[in-house]
């Protein structure tokens, strides 16, 4: 029983947004080199995306266009670094919503609008299950159950903010999804420095980070290789050897505001070409395969969604 529990909690854990941290710019880096296909499923979606490559050129730039006066919302025909930011940022949003929604009912047993943490541990479990929150248990298996979850119940308890008990589809959302809802940030740094941040000094080392997984004999395993060039180019932005709360929440809330304006830069700068920090609809047809390739397209869902839906 308690390794059927124990692997259930870990697909939850999964399944709600809690993967693990170093998965991260997996696929936005290929080694140390950009990926475009990276972002093309982050603005079009892994579906539709290929849908779009298989457009003619002449249909991949009306749906280019349709995307960049969404993303416009100043209409001065320019996509600046805060629009194409928010635009990111809606987009995740938008799919973890609709998964929330989605799947709220399911743990709503009473119908009554919001979800207890009986309701969701019932049915997340099958069962109830209680621990106590200052007892270690010996058994390993059972302790790791513990651990697991209480911390599924402190993220439930963080994510409800209306002082009433249980939870309503918003906070629902910030339960499940909780890299994408900001107030969830608090939760996700307290929650990788208390697993990293060995000498609790509020920071995590690239040591903090790869873990002590070799013999002082054993030379570094090409996975502590990639994680290295992982944490000094991708999540040590000021070169300073640790990483700071902004840092951190690059690593741990990929779909934050700080992530979404990096990829937003990303996009500025492998288009600007005539160097006003802005792109253009000129620049957005020179670069058809970046801009297709990115986050903004939204997933390619948002080309079917009319204004009023957004």
């Amino acid at each position: 029983m308690a390794s059927t529990s124990l692997f259930v909690l870990l697909l939850l854990q999964i399944g709600f947004g809690q993967t693990s941290h170093k998965q991260h710019h997996e696929d936005h880096y290929i080694g140390q080199q950009h990926n475009p296909e990276h972002d093309m499923n982050v603005l079009l979606g892994d579906e539709n995306s290929e849908e779009i490559k298989k457009l003619s050129p002449a249909e991949q730039r009306k749906s280019m266009m349709e995307i960049v006066k969404m993303i416009d919302t100043n209409g001065d025909h320019l996509l600046s670094t805060e629009e194409i930011t928010l635009w990111i940022q809606h987009v995740y949003r938008k799919y973890a919503l609709d998964d929330a929604e989605e799947r709220f009912p399911e743990f709503d047993t009473n119908q009554d609008g919001v979800v207890t943490w009986d309701e969701y541990n019932s049915v997340a479990h099958d069962q109830l299950i209680s621990f106590d929150d200052s007892t270690v248990l010996n058994d390993p298996e059972q302790e790791s159950l513990r651990y697991l979850h209480l911390k599924e119940r402190r993220r439930f308890d963080f994510a409800d903010v209306d002082g009433t008990p249980g939870l309503n589809v918003t906070e629902f959302l910030a339960f499940t999804h909780p890299s994408e809802v900001d107030h969830m940030a608090d939760f996700a740094i307290e929650d990788v420095l208390s697993e990293y941040d060995s000498d609790k000094d509020g920071f995590i080392t690239l040591s903090e980070f790869i873990g002590d997984i070799r013999g002082e004999e054993d030379s570094p395993s090409q996975w502590e290789i990639e994680e290295s060039v992982r944490f000094k180019e991708l999540y040590d932005q000021d070169k300073d050897g640790k990483l700071n709360r902004e840092e951190q929440l690059r690593w741990v809330a990929p779909n934050s505001y700080g992530s979404a304006r990096e990829e937003a830069r990303h996009l500025i700068k492998e288009m600007d070409h005539d160097g006003d920090g802005k792109i253009s609809e000129a620049e957005v047809l020179k670069n058809q395969e970046t801009f297709i390739n990115s986050e903004v397209t939204d997933y390619g869902r948002q080309l079917h969604i009319s204004h009023d839906e957004l």
